[in-house]
């Protein structure tokens, strides 16, 4: 008797075996409907990205080894030695070493635009500019474009527009259904969840652009393993769950440093002074995200004292977990970028990022409550 199983298994293999050559010449003629070597596809990492897709309303996806893979794939769709990008300057600091540091070797010219400017970057762009790279949520400081009107100006100047969701996911805002051509994930972040996983994911609105940005994930071997796909997909199951939870307890959070002596400035969204908080509630269907960043005096031993007197917050570089996290985008996420650029985007020495989870937020309120005490 056949038993079928709830859940996928985990197809832990490198590679699949073929009954005889006609069986090995199906794969090639037949894509898609037969495995051969687990670079170039597995269940498990095709269930992923089929999941991902579905939530983003996508026409193709694939799951890559990292958030920063993902955005190297999508990159490499659009543009090769020769073209130019933009990107909103405002974004994660690994975005933008990749950006100059790594794709200006390969002849790929870069222009990084003022976010006072992102919807008026007509003047920017020039005659081999293939590919606008922007944030849904901005990376640290939180501010939110409105990605319609950004897709309006790339869409009248035939640039292709990549929209980095990590920040939202899909269940706050779906930017291919505002225009955007291709949007990609950390998975590591929200859509995995728990701090066990490192993976990627680049979702496409056009068909033909997935299978290039399949065909980039095979020939560089950025590809996943079947068992962090597996272990991302299980995550998945309670994304909208704890994308709720997350963004009630932000707004909390939120609030009470908002109103502490001791905290100069609060970026988040769903706080009513917010500069896009009206924008932000309708593109994203009234929830505002888990992230936050604070200001507290711009001074190392007084970050420090505040560090060390958290006792259930960790002080970790990453985000997005159930577990409430502190991290510090001068020395982790941005210490990449220049002192100067550092500078024009306000992140000082003083600006802590705060990734709020699931506990209870009269929890974190205590913890922050006493590390605030401290300085």
């Amino acid at each position: 008797m056949f038993i079928s199983p709830k859940v996928t298994p985990i197809y832990q293999t490198s590679v699949f075996t073929f009954e005889d050559l006609n069986a090995l010449e199906a794969y090639f003629e037949q894509p898609g409907q037969s495995y051969m070597y687990s670079r170039n596809g597995n269940p498990n990492t095709d269930e992923l990205a089929e999941d991902v897709n579905q939530l983003e309303r996508g026409q193709g996806a694939v799951a890559t080894s990292s958030g920063m893979s993902a955005i190297l794939t999508a990159l490499l769709v659009y543009c090769q030695a020769g073209d130019h990008v933009l990107s909103a300057e405002e974004v994660y600091g690994g975005s933008a070493a990749l950006l100059s540091q790594e794709l200006t070797r390969m002849g790929v010219q870069i222009t990084f635009v003022p976010m006072a400017e992102m919807y008026s970057f007509e003047a920017q762009i020039q005659p081999n500019t293939k590919v606008m790279l922007v944030e849904t949520i901005s990376n640290p400081k939180m501010t939110v474009l409105d990605i319609a009107k950004v897709a309006q100006v790339c869409q009248a100047k035939d640039v292709k527009l990549v929209v980095d969701n990590t920040f939202a996911s899909p269940v706050i805002t779906r930017p291919l259904e505002l225009g955007a051509d291709m949007v990609i994930h950390s998975v590591t972040k929200y859509l995995s969840g728990h701090s066990d996983v490192t993976a990627g994911v680049v979702i496409a609105k056009e068909a033909t652009d997935a299978q290039r940005a399949k065909q980039i994930v095979v020939a560089w071997g950025l590809t996943l393993s079947p068992f962090e796909s597996w272990l991302a997909a299980r995550g998945l199951k309670t994304l909208k769950l704890r994308m709720r939870q997350h963004s009630e307890n932000a707004l909390v959070l939120a609030t009470y440093l908002q109103q502490h002596p001791k905290v100069g400035e609060v970026f988040y969204p769903g706080l009513p002074d917010h500069p896009q908080h009206e924008m932000a509630a309708t593109q994203g269907n009234g929830q505002f995200g888990g992230m936050l960043s604070f200001r507290i005096t711009d001074d190392v031993e007084t970050v420090n004292r505040f560090l060390r007197g958290l006792t259930h917050m960790p002080f970790a570089p990453s985000l997005a977990g159930v577990v409430s996290s502190i991290s510090y985008p001068k020395g982790t996420s941005h210490r990449a970028l220049t002192p100067e650029q550092r500078e024009n985007l306000g992140i000082t020495i003083g600006l802590i990022r705060l990734s709020v989870g699931i506990e209870e937020p009269e929890e974190l309120i205590a913890d922050l409550e006493k590390a605030l005490a401290a300085i």
